[in-house]
C-alpha cells in the first residue's frame, strides 16, 4: 500500500523552511506552524504560518480529488519589508 508523502517549502534569505506531511499529521504541521512563528529567534512570520496553513488545507483536500498543480504560494504584502520565495513540490507516492 502506498503512503501520500506531500512537501511544502519556504525561502526566506538564509533560511529553509521544509515540511513533509501526510494526512495523519498535518494537524501537527499546523501546530508547528504556529510555533515557528512565535519564536522570535527565526523569520518566520504569522503571515508566513497563515499562507502555509492554507497551502496545507489545500493539498490535504485535492489529495483525494487528484494532483495538485505545482503552484507558488502568494509573496508578502508590498508594505513588508521582507524579501519572500515560495515554493511548492508536487506530491510524490512512496511505495
Amino acid at each position: 500500500m502506498a503512503q501520500e508523502i506531500n512537501m511544502l517549502a519556504l525561502v526566506k534569505g538564509s533560511e529553509r523552511y521544509v515540511f513533509l506531511f501526510n494526512e495523519k499529521n498535518r494537524g501537527e504541521l499546523l501546530r508547528t506552524l504556529g510555533r515557528y512563528a512565535s519564536n522570535p529567534d527565526l523569520n518566520f512570520t504569522w503571515y508566513d504560518a497563515a499562507v502555509l496553513s492554507q497551502k496545507i488545507r489545500q493539498e490535504t483536500t485535492h489529495s483525494s480529488t487528484g494532483p495538485v498543480q505545482n503552484t507558488a504560494l502568494p509573496a508578502a504584502t508590498p508594505h513588508s519589508q521582507r524579501n519572500h520565495r515560495n515554493i511548492t513540490m508536487p506530491k510524490k507516492d512512496i511505495r
